[in-house]
């Protein structure tokens, strides 16, 4: 893997973790589904500008049906993503979403009858061990605000693993920048309807921030992008994990968040299960 690689998984990590601190800032000033609509609108804005500008080839007729396929996963994973950074600590929840890694190795054995090896259930393991640590203080408290962010950066982990395995199902040859245009296009018009319900005005600044936030979601999908079509996924997985470096930081500067070290210190076990898938 040359340097100018990982620079790129680097930077494109750190593009996404900026972009969900813009994101949960607009969350705490407009609804839930309007803010969640306006990521989506606005990267698909920034989507079809660089499509204009690339030229890529036509999508075949293949590509477009395995790419609306995925919009409605892109919708849940996208949504109940963003509602755990809402109610949770930025670096608690993207570290719940390193679990991914994990369903991947395990829903590819369910669905797609892949070998499920020892170091598979090792892995899950981990992650699970990881989690408990990471949630259980939580639970002491019954169910709260809090609680319900946990189950939904859970439900995000699977549901992103889901979508991995739909793409390696339909196993889609298709130019980086027509893919970011579906997952940004498509999922904004499934929310138009639901966020015109809610829909509240808007000031240039709230424009202009969930416009920063599109550009900032389709610069680091095309970066890591770029990154994965260069080495291998192995090598570039600890490289992904940067990204609770960044949520802590940014998490402290911009909400003033400290997450408890059981976030760590579960971060350790679940990192330690993805490594483990990522290296088989």
């Amino acid at each position: 893997m040359t340097p100018g690689t990982a620079l790129r998984a680097i930077l494109g990590i750190a593009l996404l973790t900026l972009m969900d601190v813009v994101i949960k800032a607009q969350m705490q000033q407009h609804p839930f589904i309007v803010a969640l609509f306006m990521r989506f609108a606005m990267g698909g804005i920034c989507a079809l500008t660089v499509v204009a500008l690339l030229r890529p080839p036509a999508p075949t007729r293949a590509s477009v049906i395995g790419n609306s396929l995925r919009v409605p996963v892109v919708v849940l994973t996208a949504g109940s993503f963003f509602y755990s950074i809402a109610t949770l600590p930025l670096a608690e929840a993207l570290t719940l979403s390193f679990l991914a890694p994990v369903f991947v190795a395990l829903l590819g054995a369910l669905i797609l009858k892949e070998r499920l090896d020892a170091r598979i259930l090792q892995a899950l393991g981990f992650g699970l061990a990881g989690m408990l640590v990471m949630v259980w203080p939580r639970l002491q408290g019954g169910i709260t605000g809090a609680e319900l962010g946990v189950a939904a950066a859970l439900f995000s982990a699977v549901s992103y693993a889901f979508n991995l395995i739909l793409l390696r199902r339909i196993a889609l040859k298709e130019h980086p920048a027509i893919i970011v245009l579906f997952q940004n296009a498509g999922p904004a018009l499934c929310l138009v309807i639901p966020a015109a319900f809610h829909f509240v005005p808007m000031s240039g600044g709230d424009l202009a921030a969930y416009l920063l936030a599109g550009a900032l979601g389709v610069g680091g999908h095309l970066l890591l992008t770029s990154a994965f079509a260069r080495a291998p996924a192995s090598r570039l997985a600890p490289i992904e994990y940067t990204a609770l470096v960044w949520a802590s930081l940014l998490g402290w500067i911009v909400f003033a968040e400290v997450p408890p070290l059981t976030t760590y210190a579960g971060a350790l076990l679940i990192v330690a299960g993805a490594f483990a898938i990522s290296r088989r």
